[in-house]
């Protein structure tokens, strides 16, 4: 009878789970539509800001929305605050989408770092998903790199160096990385059991690696017009 109990818990557990990586997963994808109307709205208005000001703008509106959707992620309203932060996104997105236009091969570029973004994340997805292993315990170490990578990003925002852009964009590709393994792995595992919650870091994630992707491919490969 303890057996039977076990199992039932076991199997009602995994239930639960891929419950929320499904929900996870949907989300995700939604979140993508948003990101698309605020980045075509943006280019279509050639929306722009100084890197000061806008940083301090992106922190602010970032900052805000992050606590009021973390008070919200048992409800609705989390999921629509959570698509309104996409779209703010998007139409961030829309400045390095614009630059990255200017090159000839620009639309080629954009397409390929999409791409490249997309086989990042469902080939590391998919490891985590499977082997069903903990990922947690990179979380300190993860955290450490993140906090550099800012401090080199804001940095940056004065020196304007190619050769550190090229390096935090690097950077920036592998700790984003090893986060989808991590934050996949919590909802494998049942660390993370909120899908909101489990949304809003996967898209940081992905997004992070795209604008890095691109930042790489317009320093290496882009062609200017004739």
């Amino acid at each position: 009878m303890d057996y039977t109990t076990a199992q039932y818990g076991g199997a009602a557990v995994a239930v639960e789970r891929n419950k929320v990586l499904r929900n996870t997963y949907f989300l995700l994808a939604l979140s993508m539509l948003p990101t698309a109307a605020g980045a075509l709205l943006g280019i279509s208005m050639q929306f722009a800001m100084s890197p000061m000001f806008g940083a301090i703008v992106f922190l602010g509106v970032s900052f805000g929305m992050f606590f009021a959707i973390e008070k919200t992620k048992n409800s609705a309203m989390g999921v629509v605050l959570l698509l309104a932060y996409t779209g703010f996104m998007g139409l961030w997105l829309s400045q390095i989408l614009q630059v990255a236009l200017r090159f000839a091969n620009g639309p080629a570029m954009i397409g390929t770092a999409a791409i490249g973004t997309a086989a990042i994340f469902f080939t590391l997805a998919g490891i985590a998903t499977v082997t069903k292993k903990d990922f947690s315990f990179m979380g300190k170490f993860l955290f450490v790199g993140l906090v550099v990578l800012i401090l080199a990003s804001l940095a940056n925002l004065f020196f304007q160096i190619p050769a550190i852009s090229l390096a935090v964009s690097a950077i920036a590709i592998m700790i984003f990385s090893a986060y989808i393994l991590m934050d996949v792995s919590r909802i494998v595992n049942g660390g993370e059991t909120n899908y909101v919650t489990a949304t809003l870091q996967l898209y940081l994630n992905v997004y992070n690696i795209f604008i890095s992707l691109l930042n790489i491919l317009m320093a290496l490969s882009g062609n200017n017009r004739n």
